[in-house]
């Protein structure tokens, strides 16, 4: 059940809640740069990881296999920590805030 909620504090959970792309870019567009971003962090990674490997190719002896699995471990997990990640957009409150203080800055008034 719902309790009943003043205008007041409607508005007050709607700056808290509500988000804004403050991004820079057409909103619509991370619709489709943000898979294609997470696309483009995990090739990086199965690129860097193959590339450490290169060095373990055919036969060769086991301290090289063991120190190029290492190798390319180390090297993947690094990618994996610095890899896309999704940012939260800025909440409604903060933008507002941000516009009235603009606008009064335009004005001149203070």
């Amino acid at each position: 059940m719902s309790k009943v909620k003043t205008p007041q504090e409607k508005k007050q959970l709607s700056y808290a809640n509500d988000r804004r792309n403050t991004y820079g870019e057409n909103q619509k567009s991370s619709r489709k740069n943000i898979p294609r971003s997470k696309q483009l962090s995990h090739q990086g990674e199965r690129r860097t990881v193959r590339q450490a490997l290169i060095a373990a190719q055919g036969d060769v002896a086991d301290a090289v296999a063991d120190e190029a699995q290492s190798q390319a471990w180390r090297k993947g997990r690094m990618k994996r920590l610095k890899s896309f990640r999704k940012s939260p957009d800025t909440p409604l409150g903060e933008v507002v805030q941000r516009r009235l203080r603009r606008r009064t800055s335009e004005t001149g008034d203070e």
